[in-house]
């Protein structure tokens, strides 16, 4: 009995982590308002070493459109730049030196019908995450 309990309990960290995942990649999904957490998941080589950007830098919103990056570092400017150029977000940045900006454009018709399909796929791996580990749970509390 102390099994199934131990089970049921790993079942519901990995599903309640799964929702986690999909939380967190919906708030990836530019939708047209600047957030920081647009920013989230960028790893930029920060003397040699992977380091996220949100802890060598100040990140803010001054406005709905606009989102400002201010490195502790200024030599790190390019390889900020060049790290939000290669990512999929499809975002311009400017710097002059010591902040970089980025301007989100309003959203297009298109970039509209691909979010929706963007985010349709993320709620799909999702759904279909809960139901292997609610699979694997039901047939291993059938053994």
């Amino acid at each position: 009995m102390e099994d199934v309990v131990k089970n049921i309990s790993y079942a519901k960290d990995l599903m309640e982590k799964a929702i986690q995942h999909v939380h967190f990649t919906f708030g990836k999904i530019r939708a047209g308002k600047a957030s920081p957490s647009m920013l989230d998941g960028l790893i930029i080589d920060y003397y040699g070493t992977s380091t996220p950007l949100n802890q060598v830098s100040s990140i803010n919103t001054p406005d709905a459109r606009s989102i400002t990056i201010k490195p502790w570092d200024k030599t790190l400017i390019p390889e900020i730049e060049k790290c939000i150029k290669t990512s999929d977000l499809g975002l311009m940045p400017q710097n002059d030196g010591e902040i970089v900006r980025l301007n989100v454009p309003q959203l297009s018709e298109e970039r509209r019908i691909q979010l929706v399909k963007q985010a349709k796929h993320e709620a799909e791996i999702g759904r279909v995450s809960i139901r292997n580990i609610r699979k694997e749970t039901n047939e291993h509390l059938k053994k």
